[in-house]
């Protein structure tokens, strides 16, 4: 009552205004390994009895200024019995411990196995195999940080009975089916979401939140324009996080070095609620990358998914990928230290090979394409290995330890098809479309479900449907990001921006340039078979017969010699592209640290990158997508973990407390895409780069910070990421 009467308050909302509408759904339903369901409790908008998470909001004022809300929600007072909090996964399932969801009866979400019939051939590869190599190694729980905090604007148009939602948003589309369908009740004709060109979003803004739904019933309920935007505090605690896994993994080997089997048991950290797609990212993003690169014929993945006290964990970017890649690469570099194998040898003793493509896994995907010698040979270049023993010796002159780490990732983008991954418990397709609109005077405008939040598709995509035609690409606008204008589409996420976005782009040009020939054919008094277009001009084989581009662009809108009664007026065409298969880039990364043994502190050298991305259509984006990408593996390795105490209180709610990788924390990373084997099965033959920085940085760096330690005498099997000063002065020190 006291805020509700403060200055400029127009009201104050309670969960109790929305106790007759739906809560945040969730978009992936996993089923363990019993055939049993998931949990998935209810995710009110507004906590209803119970908070579950520090963040999980509680009221929602609504005043004329930002600042007389924030002054008059300093001034409600909240009743509430403290609750003993549950952070630790390992505790959380111990009989007894505190409930997250009282209904549930415990707090595990999954039980989940994979794949479940390989288990009893893989333990016993176990039981005959020459060495096992066992570790237990941490993901750190990781916040994502975009440059640009997440806002919401919604809007209510009473005489239309329409809403608009304006979001900083990786998918409008999947936002309006979401909100309008499973929480507000609004048909999708009467609900418009529009997510601009938003600074950054790193997967943490692919999901649904409260503030989106609330904003847009509070907008109707006061016949007002209502805004939220988080100030950075608020994005820590509100924010979904990422990564947190806890696991156990162990690899069996012939004394030759050849893997025989892999095993791994995880604990995945969920928070307090079902984010969006959370359960799909440590199962199957997760367990069907544990082959990685390799021939290993037998595999088992067990994870549990747990209910903590803390902010709900989904997809950051890789998603599932790094996680499984760093398990495979530190276990076979340790592996390698126990066997006395040089690290890169026994990757190469397992590597698949490329006449064993298609490569079926033992994990359900099959690879279509690549060639991880390749990537290897050009990456050990690149670092120049041969070189390394010197500049080791070098340090050790100046009293530091150097080392040199070397990972190889692979990981599965553009999520897909969507009729199998409908099986799999998604809850929406993964396919993308697009509109190709032709003027009559030959500019184009596409219309594309991908969204854009610092990918440089408004460079990109023109690019391709440009090459296509024939024309400048100052002819092409790009439009995403508004469901009124754009078709159906899933956004932007997974590296599937070019490999599904840009062949559905593919896709409708053919049909435009399809229906273009038809009209030159005509225009020309040719046979459309003869008709071929190069250069933005229409030309018959043999002949000098031409038409301009421009010339068939007009004839479809003024169709006055023209014969409608087989060709229908206009030029504008719309597909939708859903894949047969995911696209499987891959790589080699090589760190090169020095380690102060008096401190610990690490210092990175040297990083090196060679990916293998398909067909490149922008060299320079794809750098930029791999530097960012390093960029933050090495902030995961190094620097950044979300820490709470006992009682479900965020220690590290600010840049105060939450370490972010600065410039001066980065060497000049040093990137190659020339090994390049072209994806079989889109038109474009491209793979995905936007993830992979991230994917293969956090092994690479700490490998070499446990190669600098090892050699220099100190044995260190592991040390849990990030390798702070601290961690590494402690592990040398027992």
């Amino acid at each position: 009552s006291a805020a509700a009467a403060a200055p400029g308050v127009l009201r104050v909302f309670t969960g109790e205004d929305f106790k007759d509408v739906g809560g945040l759904p969730c978009g992936w339903q996993v089923t363990d390994k019993h055939g049993q369901p998931m949990k998935e409790p209810p995710h009110p908008v507004l906590a209803q009895g119970k908070v579950r998470h520090v963040g999980d909001p509680v009221a929602a004022v609504v005043a004329e200024t930002r600042a007389q809300a924030r002054a008059a929600a300093e001034l409600i007072a909240l009743d509430i019995e403290e609750l003993p909090a549950v952070v630790d996964m390992r505790a959380a399932l111990e009989p007894g411990a505190p409930l997250v969801h009282d209904e549930l009866g415990d707090n595990l979400c999954y039980d989940w196995g994979f794949v479940e019939e390989n288990k009893p051939a893989v333990d016993e590869a176990f039981a005959r195999a020459h060495h096992v190599t066992t570790l237990e190694l941490t993901n750190n729980r990781l916040v994502a940080n975009p440059m640009e905090p997440r806002a919401a604007i919604g809007d209510y148009d009473p005489s239309t009975d329409e809403h608009t939602l304006y979001t900083t948003s990786q998918n409008p589309h999947v936002i309006r089916l979401l909100m309008g369908a499973f929480v507000l009740g609004i048909p999708e004709h009467k609900l418009r979401v529009v997510a601009p060109d938003v600074g950054g979003g790193f997967g943490t803004k692919i999901f649904h939140y409260a503030e989106e739904a609330f904003c847009t019933f509070a907008a109707k309920a006061l016949r007002r324009p209502v805004k939220w935007t988080a100030d950075r505090s608020e994005a820590f605690m509100s924010d979904a996080h990422g990564r947190d896994h806890v696991t156990k993994i162990e690899l069996a080997l012939d004394e030759n070095g050849k893997f025989l089997a892999l095993r791994t048991d995880t604990l995945a950290n969920m928070g307090a609620y079902l984010s969006t797609f959370a359960p799909s990212v440590p199962t199957w993003l997760h367990g069907t990358l544990m082959a990685g690169n390799y021939t290993t014929p037998l595999i088992h993945v067990n994870v549990r998914a747990v209910f903590t006290n803390t902010v709900p964990v989904d997809a950051y970017r890789g998603a599932g990928r790094p996680e499984a890649t760093f398990q495979l690469e530190r276990v076979i570099d340790k592996a390698a230290r126990e066997m006395g194998i040089d690290p890169v040898e026994l990757r190469r003793r397992n590597f698949i090979k490329p006449d064993q493509f298609p490569y079926q896994t033992p994990v359900a995907l099959t690879y279509d394409t690549g060639n991880y010698d390749a990537t290897m040979d050009k990456v050990l270049q690149m670092c120049d290995r041969d070189g390394f023993a010197a500049r080791r010796a070098e340090a050790a002159a100046r009293g530091k330890l150097r080392g040199l780490g070397i990972a190889s990732y692979i990981e599965a983008c553009g999520i897909a098809p969507s009729n199998l991954v409908g099986q799999l418990g998604a809850r929406a397709g993964l396919y993308e479309s697009a509109t190709v609109r032709v003027n009559p005077t030959g500019s184009i405008s596409v219309y594309t479900g991908a969204h854009s939040h610092g990918q440089g598709h408004e460079t990109t995509f023109p690019q391709v449907i440009a090459q296509m035609i024939g024309i400048p690409e100052d002819q092409i606008e790009i439009v995403h990001g508004d469901t009124s204008k754009i078709p159906m589409g899933m956004g932007t996420y997974g590296s599937r921006s070019l490999a599904v976005g840009g062949s559905a782009m593919v896709r409708a040009a053919e049909k435009v340039i399809a229906k273009a020939r038809k009209i030159a054919a005509h225009l020309m008094e040719a046979a459309e078979g003869d008709v071929e277009l190069a250069d933005g001009r229409f030309t018959v084989k043999g002949t000098d017969k031409s038409v301009a581009w421009t010339d068939v662009t007009l004839a479809a809108y003024v169709p006055h010699n023209y014969p409608l009664e087989e060709i229908e007026p206009g030029l504008e065409e719309t597909a939708f592209y859903d894949p047969s298969n995911f696209t499987y880039p891959a790589g080699a990364y090589a760190c090169e640290v020095e380690v102060d043994p008096e401190t610990g502190k690490v210092e990175v050298v040297g990083f090196w990158a060679a990916d293998d991305f398909g067909n490149v259509v922008n060299p320079m984006i794809v750098a930029g997508q791999v530097h960012g990408g390093v960029a933050q593996g090495i902030g995961q390795a190094m620097l950044e973990r979300a820490v709470y105490d006992a009682n479900g209180q965020l220690l590290t709610g600010s840049y105060m407390d939450y370490a972010m990788p600065r410039a001066s924390d980065l060497p000049f990373i040093e990137v190659d895409h020339s090994c390049a084997t072209p994806c079989t099965h889109n038109p474009l033959g491209v793979k995905g780069c936007g993830e992979a920085g991230a994917i293969g940085a956090p092994p690479a760096l700490v490998n070499a910070v446990l190669d600098a330690l090892n050699a220099g005498g100190f044995k260190v099997d592991h040390i849990d990421m990030p390798l702070t000063p601290d961690r590494v002065w402690a592990a040398m020190h027992g």
